[in-house]
């Protein structure tokens, strides 16, 4: 009998408000790092435009797949990455609770 497969990367997308600056990420431990992002610490970008909501996240069983999905996240156009984020969370909620 096989265990539960355990999720190995995440991608998610950070904002500081609806329509606002996004931030994507690659992460193996989402609570963490989105926690990280919230308490400011690490200077980055999320911490110069307070770019701490959680908006959008995906699951991935290997952390090759997250990074690839990442890139190609990356590359898409802003109005794309809004789609992708208001399908899944029309109202641009912090998902962070939702995590915990």
């Amino acid at each position: 009998m096989q265990g539960l497969q355990v999720p190995t990367g995440y991608v998610y997308m950070m904002a500081n408000k609806k329509d606002g600056s996004i931030y994507i990420g690659v992460t193996s431990n989402l609570i963490n790092r989105v926690y990280q992002h919230k308490a400011k610490l690490v200077k980055s970008h999320t911490q110069k435009y307070n770019i701490n909501q959680l908006v959008y996240y995906e699951v991935h069983d290997e952390i090759g797949s997250a990074i690839e999905r990442e890139k190609k996240l990356k590359r898409w156009r802003r109005s794309w990455k809004c789609q992708l984020i208001e399908k899944q969370n029309p109202d641009w909620l912090d998902l962070y609770q939702e995590i915990l």
